[in-house]
């Protein structure tokens, strides 16, 4: 549980090669922003910019500026690099030779 006037959070973010997900206690109103500023994590992952990637709360996009609540997960999303529908396609046309 977390402490009067406090809540925790996670933050999450993964590329190919590593995944993080920290948890920490931040104070009540804290933004989605502030989460992933005190977290550490663009420290830890130089490549991200959240000006350009988006961001969100269990799997919904989110603003940087939205309130978080207690046992809230951010999330930091990368860039899509394929068209999900290419790889399916090649997929299927992999798996019928």
């Amino acid at each position: 549980m977390s402490k009067r006037g406090t809540i925790l959070v996670g933050v999450a973010y993964a590329t190919l090669a590593k995944q993080l997900w920290l948890r920490l206690v931040l104070p009540e109103g804290s933004t989605v922003r502030d989460a992933i500023t005190k977290s550490g994590i663009l420290d830890e992952f130089t490549d991200i910019d959240l000006d350009a990637q988006k961001v969100g709360i269990f799997g919904m996009i989110a603003s940087l500026d939205d309130t978080l609540k207690n046992g809230d997960r951010v999330e930091i999303y990368r860039p899509i690099t394929a068209d999900p529908s290419a790889v399916r396609r090649r997929n299927v046309d992999r798996n019928k030779s």
